[in-house]
């Protein structure tokens, strides 16, 4: 399977984006490599992305995918900055602007810059900086401006903002310098040919050819197995992390954290999965648990309150120890409760967890948990959430849903 990530270089409707096995996504961005779609074997082609109005691609999620048996292809856009950056680890760039970027020739994120409409259709409303560069090299080497006239106006557009840089600025600064010429010579151009000029578009397109043809080949090498783990990057890939139960696409890390919540036994299930993470090490050899915190405590504190692993999401033994007592109805309420936080973004623009009270959740968890105010940072910590504070931060997801469906303020208020 090809996997495409495109938007305003290429619509996706380009014939070369409807050949059996290609999937045609939207412009990357963070989180989308750790898409269980894509497997071992595959081929990814990243030509756009966002960077603006949402968080870019990691450098590490390309590296992962490829870790995990992918080849991925760059060009044309933030494929072609990336392939660049990443080449000696084995991402394979494509193109003009891959290779203008690879000998330095160009270096700035905004050389690929554009505009993109707001209706989701990912069109590209202005010009990049790589397409105005070949369009004055195009009108050197037709006898329309000579190389000092074409260094001015680059310099000229270059100082407009990329999503201001419209073909009717580019008119408009070449008008105010004079170049009346060579804006009738590319308009003439643009009508013969709507694609004139578009190096952009030349590299997509040699991208996705390149990744055809790498899938036709009998014989290609198997990607490196390569691991490329970082704390940084479990939280990520923790984040990203779904899973489909019983007809329902969940989201794994709010499946523990409901578990960690509500599930009354579940200081058990954190003691087995510290149990087992020190008779699985991720290196070296296996030590008893007890041996370790009695060299680091004398035997003074609960293991949990010294290891705080962070739990690998990915991985089905660690689902199968601390995920032992979902039930259906604990899933049924993870996704009623992630469909109200959901409904609360929707409905109340700028929201997100961090809006959540922090006295408010911290009630929800006293009360849900039964204990007293002093022992909250242990009870917290016995359930695998490192302290009060991080709890806190854990289930504010759960907090729109939950004040939906329960009276517990009253009743804490009650009982308290």
């Amino acid at each position: 399977m090809i996997h495409v990530f495109v938007g305003p270089t290429l619509p996706a409707s380009e014939p070369v984006l409807t050949a059996p096995d290609v999937r045609v996504l939207p412009p990357a961005r963070h989180g989308d490599l750790f898409d269980t779609a894509i497997q071992g074997g595959d081929t990814v082609v990243l030509i756009d992305g966002v960077y603006h109005q949402a968080p870019a691609l990691r450098h590490k999620e390309i590296l992962a995918v490829m870790g995990r048996g992918a080849g991925v292809i760059g060009a044309a856009s933030i494929g072609a900055l990336r392939a660049a950056e990443l080449a000696p680890f084995g991402m394979l760039g494509v193109g003009h602007i891959y290779t203008a970027y690879a000998s330095g020739e160009i270096d700035g994120d905004d050389e690929v810059a554009v505009g993109q409409a707001p209706d989701g259709e990912f069109g590209a409303l202005t010009w990049p900086l790589v397409n105005v560069r070949h369009a004055l090299e195009l009108a050197r080497s037709a006898g329309v401006l000579d190389g000092a006239r074409a260094a001015g106006l680059l310099e000229a557009l270059r100082a407009v903002y990329y999503p201001q840089r419209t073909w009717a600025a580019v008119r408009a600064v070449c008008r105010r310098r004079g170049e009346t010429g060579f804006v009738g010579w590319l308009a003439e151009q643009r009508s013969q040919n709507r694609h004139f000029g578009d190096l952009k578009r030349v590299d997509a397109l040699a991208a996705v050819t390149a990744a055809l043809d790498r899938a036709a080949a009998p014989d290609r090498p198997a990607a490196p197995s390569l691991v490329w783990e970082t704390a940084y990057f479990r939280r990520w890939s923790n984040a990203f992390a779904r899973t489909c139960v019983d007809g329902l696409e969940l989201s794994t890390e709010d499946r523990l954290v409901y578990q960690q919540v509500f599930d009354p036994a579940f200081h058990e299930r954190w003691s087995a999965y510290l149990e087992h993470l020190s008779q699985h090490p991720a290196d070296g050899p296996a030590q008893p648990l007890a041996g370790q915190l009695a060299r680091v405590t004398d035997g003074e504190l609960a293991a949990d309150r010294v290891f705080h692993p962070t739990a690998d999401l990915r991985d089905v033994g660690t689902l199968t120890l601390l995920l032992a007592g979902e039930s259906p109805q604990d899933r049924q309420a993870v996704a009623r409760y992630a469909g109200a936080f959901a409904q609360a973004r929707r409905s109340r623009p700028g929201f997100s967890a961090a809006a959540v009270s922090e006295e408010v959740t911290r009630e929800l968890l006293l009360s849900v948990w039964r204990c007293p105010e002093g022992e909250f940072d242990a009870e917290a910590s016995a359930r695998g959430l490192v302290s009060g504070a991080h709890a806190v931060s854990a289930a504010k997801r759960l907090v729109p849903g939950f004040m939906e469906e329960t009276t517990w303020t009253e009743a804490a208020r009650g009982g308290r």
